[in-house]
């Protein structure tokens, strides 16, 4: 049975391994979206669409196996 330290635990790490997620979601699509020639405004907006497309069972999964 967990305890609610383990559970505060394991809820945490979630949290931080998606916001790392969308971190890199968005830095690689920022960066793509410059590369490419985009202005910032839509490099910005290619960085929002990224971490929108961002699978999160990925990340969910990642956590029942480790």
């Amino acid at each position: 049975m967990m305890t609610m330290e383990q559970t505060t635990n394991d809820t945490q790490h979630l949290a931080t391994e998606v916001r790392d997620a969308c971190i890199r979601a968005a830095l690689e699509g920022y960066e793509h979206a410059a590369m490419s020639g985009l202005c910032h405004e839509g490099a910005w907006e290619a960085a929002i669409s990224a971490m929108k497309m961002l699978d999160l069972n990925v990340i969910l999964n990642q956590g029942t196996c480790d």
